[in-house]
């Protein structure tokens, strides 16, 4: 079990981390992909699977929606609408592309993530331009709140 409260806390320690494409260390560098690994190690524990190369354009020219299936694989699909924070968003930049862009919510209406155009991790506003984009929501397994 993991408190969303800790996945939270957890995740705004990676902020101002430098962007990095493929990379996972908090302070050092990471991407999108590469936050949610660190959170998922420092939370949970070893990764359950390690990534395999990507490119930065790499959904575009697959269609295929990786980042969904792995998180079919080894997170809870939660309801879009129904996501907590604590809880993983996939973002697709367009509706026809597959989601390709990873962010943890650490708020009902603001999410953590990296980007190449903010340089680091950011906190943003779950806007509506955000929303529009919203693909799925995913909760770490075992992820609860105090009771």
């Amino acid at each position: 079990m993991v408190m969303r409260a800790d996945i939270v806390s957890t995740a705004l320690a990676w902020r101002g981390t430098p962007y990095r494409h493929q990379a996972s260390l908090k302070g050092v560098g990471c991407d999108c992909l590469g936050l949610l690994r660190g959170v998922w190690r420092e939370t949970i524990g070893p990764e359950p699977e390690a990534p395999p190369p990507y490119s930065p354009d790499w959904a575009e020219a697959g269609r295929a929606e990786t980042l969904a299936a792995a998180g079919f694989r080894h997170l809870v699909p939660v309801a879009i609408g129904a996501q907590a924070p604590g809880d993983v968003l996939l973002f697709r930049w367009r509706p026809t592309l597959p989601a390709k862009h990873v962010a943890i919510l650490i708020a009902p209406a603001r999410f953590l993530h990296a980007y190449d155009a903010a340089g680091q991790v950011v906190e943003s506003s779950l806007s509506p331009w955000w929303r529009r984009r919203l693909a799925y929501a995913f909760a770490f397994p075992g992820a609860r709140d105090p009771e």
